[in-house]
C-alpha cells in the first residue's frame, strides 16, 4: 500500500532555487531629504520660533525706549533698531572683515590708570570676520548683512548640534526642549547679532557630539576650527583631550585616532595667538593687549568674588558696575553650579561635564565686564541636558506655555538689557 501524495519510484523532490539576495537598495536622493525633513525640522522650527519670538519682542522694546537714537553707532546706538546688532564687539568684526589684522600695543598717551593700550582688531579671534568675509565676496551684501547672515546661520547649525547631543542622552522631546532653552538663554540676545558666540557654539556642540560617537578626527578637525573662534576653546581642547585619553586607557579604541585628534586639537588657538605675538614683537602681546586696552585679565576671580559679594546688598560700586545687567549675570552664575551638579548625576560623557566645569571656572577667574557674563555662558550647553530631561515629561500645550512666555521676556533680559542696558 502506498501512501496517498506519494510515488514509491522516481526522483526525490527538489527544493526551489532561492532568488540572489541583492542588497537593500539606499533611498533615493529625495527620500533621503524628505526623511531628513522630517526628523530636523521640528528642531529648526523649535528654535527659529522661539528666537523669533524673543527677537521681535527686543526689536520693539528698542523702537519704543528710542535711547539708542542718542549713542554713538560704535556704542550701541544707530540710525534704525537693527544697527544696535552691529555696534560693541560687531563693530569691530566689521572693522576686521573690511581692512583684516595690524597687530600692535599701542599706548595712550599719558595714560597711567586700567587702559593704558588702544584697542586693537587683534583681539578678536579671526574665523568669525573670515566667514563674514567670505559671505560678502559670494553675496555681495555689506560687512554687516554678512555678519547677520553667518551669524543666523550658525544659530541654526548649533541648534542641531544641541539636539543631537541632547538626543542621544535623552531622547528625540529631550532634544526639542534643549533647542528651545538654547533659543531662550540668559545670553541668547547675541545669537542673532554679529557675534561670534553662534559659530562658536555650533562648532563645541558638534566636537562634542563627535567625541560621543567616536569620529576623533572630525573632533580634533571641530575643536582646532573652534580655536580660531574664541580664546575659551582651550577648554574645548582639554575636554577633548580627557575624553581621548580615557577612551584609550578603557581600551574602547585604537591609539592612532584619539592622539591623533588630541595633537590637532589645540592648534588653532595656538597659532592664532602665536601669530599675534610675532607680529607684535611680544609673544605675551595678546594678553597684554587685552588687559591695557580692555581691562581683561585672568585674576583668580576677585573681580567675580567683588561682584557676588557686593550685588546682593545693593552695592554697585565695584569696576564696571551695571546694576540691571550684573543682577541678571548673578542669577545665571549662581543657577550653574546647581545645573552641573545635576548634569553630573546623569552620568554624561566625559567631554561634556570637562567642557562645562572648566568653561565655568575660565569665566570666573576673569575680570572683565560681568554683566556679559550671559554671554560668556551661553556655549554651555551642556547645562541644559538636565532641565531637558526633566521638562521632556510636560506635555506639549505646558511646554509651548513655557518656552514660549521665556520668549518673550527673553527680549528683555537677553536682548535689551544686554545691549542697552550693558556693554555687551
Amino acid at each position: 500500500m502506498t501512501t496517498v501524495g506519494t510515488s514509491q519510484a522516481g526522483p526525490a523532490p527538489t527544493s526551489a532555487p532561492e532568488p540572489d539576495l541583492a542588497p537593500p537598495a539606499s533611498p533615493a536622493p529625495r527620500e533621503r531629504l524628505r526623511r531628513a525633513a522630517a526628523h530636523y525640522g521640528p528642531v529648526l522650527a523649535t528654535y527659529g520660533v522661539l528666537k523669533f519670538v524673543g527677537f521681535a519682542v527686543f526689536m520693539y522694546l528698542l523702537d519704543s525706549a528710542g535711547d539708542f537714537r542718542e549713542k554713538h553707532p560704535r556704542f550701541g546706538g544707530g540710525a534704525h533698531t537693527w544697527d544696535v546688532l552691529g555696534s560693541w564687539d560687531g563693530w569691530w568684526y566689521q572693522q576686521i572683515a573690511l581692512h583684516g589684522y595690524d597687530p600692535a600695543l599701542e599706548p595712550v598717551p599719558g595714560a597711567t590708570g586700567l587702559i593704558t593700550l588702544k584697542g586693537n582688531s587683534a583681539a578678536f579671534f579671526p574665523l568669525y570676520p573670515a566667514l563674514m568675509r567670505m559671505v560678502s565676496e559670494v553675496t555681495g551684501l555689506g560687512p554687516y548683512g554678512a555678519g547677520m547672515t553667518v551669524s543666523v546661520v550658525f544659530s541654526f547649525v548649533a541648534a542641531l548640534g544641541i539636539y543631537a547631543v541632547t538626543a542621544r542622552l535623552g531622547g528625540h522631546r529631550a532634544g526639542l526642549v534643549a533647542v528651545g532653552l538654547w533659543a531662550v538663554w540668559p545670553g541668547s540676545g547675541a545669537e542673532w547679532a554679529v557675534y561670534s558666540e553662534s559659530v562658536y557654539t555650533a562648532l563645541a556642540a558638534w566636537a562634542c557630539y563627535a567625541v560621543m560617537t567616536r569620529r576623533w578626527l572630525t573632533a580634533g578637525v571641530l575643536t582646532f576650527t573652534a580655536g580660531l573662534a574664541r580664546p575659551t576653546a582651550v577648554t574645548l581642547v582639554a575636554a577633548l583631550a580627557v575624553a581621548g585619553l580615557l577612551a584609550v586607557w578603557r581600551r574602547q579604541e585604537g591609539i592612532r585616532r584619539p592622539l591623533i585628534a588630541v595633537a590637532i586639537a589645540p592648534l588653532g588657538a595656538v597659532g592664532y595667538l602665536g601669530w599675534v605675538g610675532y607680529r607684535m614683537g611680544d609673544w605675551g602681546g595678546y594678553n597684554k593687549l587685552q588687559d591695557g586696552a580692555w581691562a581683561h585679565k585672568f585674576d583668580y576671580g576677585r573681580h567675580t568674588l567683588d561682584v557676588l559679594t557686593s550685588v546682593p546688598v545693593g552695592h554697585f560700586d565695584y569696576l564696571f558696575a551695571m546694576p540691571l545687567e550684573d543682577t541678571i549675570g548673578v542669577g545665571v552664575v549662581l543657577l550653574v553650579p546647581v545645573l552641573t551638579v545635576l548634569l553630573m548625576r546623569l552620568r554624561p560623557p566625559a567631554v561634556l561635564v570637562v567642557y562645562t566645569v572648566l568653561s565655568y571656572l575660565m569665566v570666573m577667574a576673569t575680570q572683565q565686564y560681568f554683566g556679559n557674563v550671559s554671554r560668556y555662558l551661553l556655549p554651555l550647553f551642556p547645562l541644559f541636558i538636565p532641565l531637558a530631561l526633566a521638562m521632556r515629561r510636560l506635555k506639549w500645550p505646558s511646554l509651548a506655555t513655557v518656552l514660549g512666555t521665556a520668549a518673550l521676556a527673553s527680549g528683555s533680559y537677553a536682548g535689551y538689557v544686554l545691549f542697552e542696558l550693558g556693554v555687551p
